[in-house]
């Protein structure tokens, strides 16, 4: 081989070599800092809703759409009680739920017709689960297993006599749609919306009913929800009658803990009940959707909900299964109770 062919074959190597670095640097992305307590969620594209063969799949979770989504940062588990003290501490702020009744609004979620309670009952308080003593009929009336209990707030989950000394790891609850804000404010964060949520639950499963797959048999080992005949016996199998210390159960594929079961989670989604027959209509994939623009629920016209996901401990296949990835429901903002928390989310140029 003379040495001007050698040559030529050597610059057209390097030059092969340099071409393909090129293009190596621009395929790769840049992998993002981490943040202590988040798990960094890369963008992509997914169908939002019910997937095919989900039986216990309401209407309101279809159509099926397909959504963009940007990368974000996502809390890795359920905001604590440690974590909630923290700003609590700092800010001196006074949840909704400790705060006088004021009346007018409390109504706003009753029935028409309720008479207005003496004023010793219209004390600060929250809604509280409790189990009925036989079978329930009628899974609509709600008020079977809930009841509305003075001096019950985040530092007094149960009652005025109970406390969270010992419960730091435990999701905070009996917070509102306000308080959420204003921890995420003083964070620097903000909640989820429904897709991003969504998003990040289904992780890589992009056909699967749950976080995990399609098995309901194992459900006790990924999930903290209601095992037994709800609202009347709960038989403990997955460890827990209430709520449970996050990370007690496995994480999905992106390393994410309690997407399913436990409390459920505000996102910061108006709940309209057209609102995914409206994406679908769309003939372009929605990108970084941010909810329906205003709300509307045909059976509670009154309230303007929020979306929240995730399903609960009281979740069970007989009444809701919302430990489903798709499942959803409406939630007055200015409501709190014991099985619904939250957890923030943070993008890149938030930080930046």
């Amino acid at each position: 081989m003379n040495s001007k062919r050698f040559t030529l074959i050597l610059s057209t190597l390097l030059l092969l070599i340099s071409c393909v670095n090129k293009e190596s640097k621009v395929k790769i992305a840049k992998t993002p800092k981490p943040i202590k307590g988040m798990v960094w969620i890369p963008g992509g594209i997914f169908k939002q809703g019910a997937v095919t063969g989900d039986e216990m799949a309401l209407a309101h979770e279809k159509p099926q759409h397909f959504v963009e989504i940007s990368g974000f940062y996502m809390d890795i588990s359920e905001v604590t009680n440690q974590q909630f003290a923290e700003f609590i501490n700092e800010t001196s702020y006074v949840t909704t739920a400790e705060r006088p009744v004021d009346w007018e609004e409390l109504k706003k979620q009753l029935p028409d017709g309720v008479t207005k309670p003496h004023d010793s009952v219209l004390q600060p308080g929250s809604l509280l689960f409790k189990k009925t003593q036989s079978s329930v009929p009628n899974f609509y009336d709600f008020s079977q297993w809930w009841r509305w209990t003075n001096g019950v707030n985040w530092k007094h989950p149960y009652g005025p006599e109970s406390s969270i000394e010992g419960k730091e790891k435990y999701p905070v609850i009996h917070v509102s749609y306000e308080d959420v804000l204003a921890y995420c404010k003083w964070r620097g964060h903000r909640l989820p919306t429904e897709a991003e949520w969504e998003f990040a639950a289904r992780a890589s499963n992009a056909d699967a009913i749950h976080f995990w797959g399609n098995d309901t048999e194992s459900l006790s080992k990924y999930v903290n929800s209601w095992d037994g005949e709800f609202p009347v016996q709960n038989t403990l199998q997955d460890g827990f009658e209430r709520i449970a210390p996050v990370k007690s159960f496995p994480p999905n594929d992106f390393g994410l803990f309690d997407m399913s079961g436990n409390v459920w989670e505000w996102t910061s989604d108006w709940y309209n009940i057209n609102y995914y027959s409206e994406l679908a209509s769309k003939k372009d994939i929605v990108k970084d959707p941010t909810g329906a623009k205003s709300p509307f629920n045909p059976n509670n016209s009154k309230l303007k909900e929020r979306v929240i996901k995730g399903g609960s401990f009281l979740c069970s296949a007989a009444y809701c299964a919302s430990y489903r990835i798709s499942a959803r429901m409406a939630s007055d903002p200015e409501s709190s109770h014991e099985h619904l928390g939250f957890r923030t989310v943070v993008t890149p140029e938030m930080i930046n």
